[in-house]
């Protein structure tokens, strides 16, 4: 009989705790929501200039709106610890950053802020309500279904979306070469050259050039996107198509380019690149994500997100267990690769020809 008691007790506490997680799921969309009207209203930007905490007048002042509702947005960011309430006097309080919105500041060095403004657009939202005709078999992509187009043939026919996708693209460049120039720079010895495919506005390349004057690089990506791309010193802008055929390079870069695609492309894309490189010295270097690799990763949760987003977004792309990986290197003719972890979501991975 105390046995029966016990589960039932277990059972009840188990159940009453679905309830509250429950929620999450519910209002699951809210923190963005709430995070991207932060951005928009520029309060990370504004409290960091400020230097000191601020008062909520302070803030209202310099926003010019409502004391009540600035409150709200306040009270529940800071329940988020986008914000942190510190003391200004005896008898005050003010708002001050914390590392999360340090991350929201529209021009900091490893600001997100442009990656939750693409990612919270409707453009980018709507697909999401189409995933389940997908599982089920739809003829069209959730992007198609909803868009008309496949993501690329949007972007390029509207450029403020292409704005915002290449915005947000360079905020995940940024943070990751910082972890592959200060995690493995060995990397990048010995190299001349380096294509960066499907390499955006250029900020990863230029990066990379910076933190390695070494290397002459070269970005390529569609016409469209090089066409608007900002200078980058030792850095040539080159406009193609990496299924027609890539600059040749000591050394062919992508980074979540290949993710974006089912397997064919992918060899396809490598053989490009197999072709692009030296066969005796030359190699392909890949920041993806790989599933499953390590059972207890910080980012595990990140890349099954980012899979879904694959699936929403995209219309064969995915993320790739190791397994699946080492299909499509083998595939498009590579004989070897190696791995290296860094401080990110993705992994640094050397294919060789």
């Amino acid at each position: 009989m105390s046995a029966e008691i016990n589960k039932e007790e277990i059972d009840s506490k188990e159940e009453e705790a679905a309830v509250k997680e429950i929620w999450k799921y519910v209002l699951g969309f809210t923190p963005m929501a709430v995070v991207k009207c932060a951005i928009e209203l520029r309060i990370p930007d504004i409290i960091q200039k400020h230097e000191t905490p601020m008062t909520l007048a302070d803030l209202a002042s310099e926003l010019g709106c409502s004391s009540s509702f600035l409150y709200r947005i306040m009270r529940f960011l800071i329940q988020y610890k986008i914000f942190q309430e510190k003391p200004i006097s005896d008898t005050s309080t003010g708002y001050a950053l914390t590392p999360l919105s340090r991350l929201l500041t529209r021009h900091g060095k490893h600001s997100m802020a442009d990656l939750v403004l693409l990612e919270s657009t409707p453009v980018m939202l709507a697909p999401w309500h189409k995933l389940s005709s997908m599982v089920l078999g739809s003829e069209n992509t959730p992007f198609g279904e909803t868009h008309g187009d496949d993501l690329w043939k949007f972007t390029a026919a509207n450029p403020s979306h292409s704005k915002l996708f290449d915005d947000g693209m360079a905020c995940d460049a940024r943070n990751a070469v910082r972890a592959v120039i200060d995690g493995c720079p060995e990397v990048f010895k010995g190299l001349k050259t380096v294509v960066d495919v499907g390499g955006g506005d250029g900020t990863a390349l230029g990066l990379i050039v910076e933190g390695c004057p070494w290397i002459k690089g070269i970005n390529f990506d569609l016409p469209h996107v090089v066409s608007v791309a900002p200078a980058w010193k030792g850095v040539e802008h080159v406009g193609g198509s990496m299924f027609d055929h890539i600059p040749k390079a000591d050394a062919a870069y992508m980074m979540k380019v290949l993710h974006d695609w089912g397997d064919d492309e992918c060899i396809d894309v490598l053989r490009k690149c197999r072709e692009a490189i030296p066969q005796d010295t030359g190699k392909v270097i890949l920041l993806e994500a790989i599933v499953g690799l390590e059972e207890n990763h910080e980012y595990n949760d990140v890349v099954l997100m980012i899979d879904m987003v694959m699936m929403a977004h995209t219309s064969t792309g995915k993320e790739r267990t190791l397994r699946e990986w080492s299909y499509v290197f083998n595939e498009a003719g590579f004989t070897r690769y190696t791995i290296k972890q860094i401080r990110s979501y993705h992994s640094v991975i050397e294919v060789y020809p």
